[in-house]
């Protein structure tokens, strides 16, 4: 059910909240009252507003070339040689495209329509909607409806427009036959079932600037709740991968500066770590080498012997030296010839004789 607040033309020459109005809906008679009166009948309640046409101007564009649905901005232009005003001073709203092919226009001045939008926000009145009293008339037929003491004409009628009984008197002859006209002053009791059931083509005067804000839905805050989690997890995650990289690139450039420092002689650098893994088998292989001459040399030249072995160490560019004791010089020179026998190119550093024993240093040459 819709529920109608009128403001008459009765207070346009001053408005206020003692502004002459009237509330009605379609299933109760209208009650007359103030403008702060109503407030309090309505007690916040979302009403559609009614205005007099006095107030606005009806204006129709040429039919219009292309069926596409064209901008306001457009129809504006096309209709800017029939307004008084400048554009900038007025509020349009564009209806919906008739049968000829135009399109229709309600124009009220823009300061005027936002101070009466303020003073019903100052009494506490929600408006939902806000139409003209003349453009609400049934369409099927050409009407003129007596009500609050002028004549509202339109409906079926290519215009929108109030009159006096003298000014009837003067028009009547240039208006269309076949006009339907209904006095509540001669007992018309359903002149309000007129203005109360709008016709969908109606223009509603809430466009462009003036449009409702759509409130805020519960699940609105919800998803908004989510989306900020999403976008904090987002940028932890974001975060988190470029510490990562950034370590990586550290690491990767301490681990290229210390490779250089290594293997000065690396002057390119592809792949470092397939470059240090054969650099390192390359090392790897003399090492292996030396091992097992050192194993070839204790199982089958000192472990034939009666040489008693005191210590072993490896002397880069000399080879192994081993330290032994024997019973006598011509053990040490079997020993270096079963050396040589087995391929291992023993030599005798050093021999001294101590009491019973002799004291030698071997030394196995490094062959690589």
């Amino acid at each position: 059910m819709n529920t109608w607040l009128y403001l008459t033309a009765e207070g346009l020459g001053e408005p206020s909240a003692g502004w002459p109005c009237c509330v009605w809906s379609s299933t109760a008679q209208r009650q007359s009252m103030p403008l702060n009166q109503a407030a309090q009948l309505l007690d916040g309640q979302a009403v559609d507003l009614l205005l007099p046409m006095e107030l606005c101007s009806w204006v129709r564009s040429d039919p219009w070339p292309s069926k596409r649905q064209p901008g306001a901005q457009a129809v504006a232009f096309a209709v800017e040689d029939q307004l008084s005003e400048a554009l900038e001073t007025l509020h349009l709203s564009i209806g919906a495209r008739d049968q000829e092919g135009r399109y229709p226009v309600m124009v009220i001045e823009r300061q005027r329509f936002a101070a009466m939008l303020a003073l019903l926000a100052e009494e506490g009145i929600e408006v939902r909607s806000v139409f003209v009293d003349a453009d609400v008339l049934p369409l099927d037929q050409a009407l003129g409806v007596w009500w609050f003491g002028r004549w509202l004409v339109g409906g079926g009628l290519s215009a929108r427009l109030t009159l006096t009984d003298d000014g009837l008197k003067l028009l009547g002859p240039a208006l269309p036959a076949g006009i339907q006209w209904v006095d509540e002053r001669q007992g018309a009791t359903d002149v309000d079932q007129y203005l109360a059931h709008r016709p969908a083509q109606a223009i509603n005067l809430l466009q462009g600037e003036f449009a409702l804000r759509n409130k805020r839905l519960p699940w609105r805050l919800g998803g908004l709740t989510i989306l900020t989690l999403l976008l904090l997890t987002w940028g932890a995650s974001a975060a988190r991968i470029h510490f990562l990289e950034s370590e990586t690139r550290r690491l990767y450039s301490q681990n290229e500066q210390r490779f250089k420092t290594l293997y000065p002689e690396q002057s390119r650098i592809v792949d470092l770590a397939t470059q240090l893994n054969a650099l390192q088998q390359q090392t790897a292989e003399p090492q292996r080498t030396r091992v097992a001459e050192l194993v070839t040399l204790v199982e089958q030249v000192i472990g034939a012997s009666n040489v008693e072995v005191r210590r072993i160490e490896f002397r880069a560019g000399d080879g192994w030296k081993i330290q032994l004791s024997a019973n006598s010089f011509a053990e040490l020179e079997q020993l270096r010839e079963r050396g040589r026998q087995q391929g291992v190119p023993l030599r005798l550093d050093s021999a001294s004789k101590e009491r019973d024993r002799v004291q030698a240093t071997l030394t196995v040459e490094d062959r690589t």
